[in-house]
């Protein structure tokens, strides 16, 4: 079996509010897929009948083969999952909680012993796993909840906008450790609404508004659709229309665009040795001081895409 998380035509109603609408949606093993949309676009309610913790009007899903509905025990055996904001007793620390929920779970005590410390060191949680949680960020309260999630070691981990409401550093941190669990035999299913940081983890993205799903492609193919990867030059030499028209017969260039007397904008489609050459041209004529990509194509598509849904 190749499917980590098989979704069909999962639907969930409001009264006569259609929260997710049909959803069909297949998982490999091994990838870290993000589920991209605006806030409301129905990603947390999926994400809550994939764990169980809201049943499906209609539809089915499936973790590591087995039907979440009918056997919810054995479905969720094997996954760790952060839903909503986590909540701590406050005058645990990160240790003496994980032992409360391994002691539910009926592990023995040299294991959950031997595991805390894996998971904790896995968070980067090692110095403070004796300090109460009460005392720490939103941040730290956050990586807590994922080694809470790593703890039975699943095969599958489900998160729900894990960097919400953290702060810059909190972000970082938080993303520093999913590109380590990349590297890791687990299968990674991951909520967001922002572009970059699904860009910047993910292995494919899976983009829904409305309730429906707009797109589930491999990023490596999102990227080879964009016709054009805008690329901003600034240079020392001032740009003329004649500089301008020159640049523009080039066939790797789609359009150039003088925003400065000193900057140009140029719609550019090719490989790593065209644009090399492009650039070894305009530096020849112009003296280039700087040049990197101007916005993100990836976001202006998902914009187009989410515009056109309403």
């Amino acid at each position: 079996m190749t499917q980590a998380i098989q979704i069909e035509g999962l639907t969930k109603t409001y009264g006569d509010f259609i929260a997710v609408d049909s959803l069909s949606l297949n998982i490999s093993r091994n990838s870290f897929v993000g589920f991209l949309g605006p806030n409301g676009a129905g990603k947390s309610t999926t994400i809550k009948m994939l764990t169980n913790l809201t049943v499906a009007t209609s539809g089915k899903a499936f973790l590591n083969g087995i039907d979440v509905v009918k056997d919810p025990k054995t479905a969720l055996s094997e996954v760790g999952a952060v839903v909503e904001t986590p909540e701590f007793y406050p005058y645990l620390t990160p240790d003496k909680s994980l032992e409360y929920i391994a002691k539910l779970r009926g592990m023995k005590k040299d294991d959950i012993v031997v595991r805390t410390k894996e998971v904790l060191d896995l968070v980067k949680m090692s110095h403070e796993h004796d300090m109460k949680i009460g005392k720490f960020s939103k941040g730290m309260k956050q990586r807590v909840a994922i080694a809470q999630a790593l703890m039975f070691d699943p095969s599958i981990i489900i998160l729900d906008e894990p960097t919400s409401g953290l702060d810059p550093r909190g972000m970082v941190e938080v993303r520093e450790i999913l590109l380590d669990l990349k590297k890791r035999d687990l299968t990674i299913f991951m909520s967001s609404h922002l572009l970059n940081e699904v860009q910047g983890l993910c292995d494919s993205v899976a983009m829904m508004n409305h309730g429906k799903l707009l797109l589930n492609k491999s990023i490596d193919d999102l990227k080879k659709e964009l016709e054009y990867t805008r690329i901003q030059v600034d240079t020392i030499k001032h740009i003329d229309e004649a500089a301008r028209s020159h640049l523009s017969e080039n066939p790797c260039v789609g359009g150039v665009e003088v925003s400065a007397a000193n900057q140009i904008i140029i719609e550019f489609k090719g490989g790593p040795e065209d644009r090399n050459d492009l650039l070894r041209r305009i530096d020849s004529e112009l003296k280039v001081t700087s040049f990197f990509e101007h916005g993100n194509p990836l976001e202006e598509m998902y914009m187009g895409l989410i515009k056109e849904s309403r």
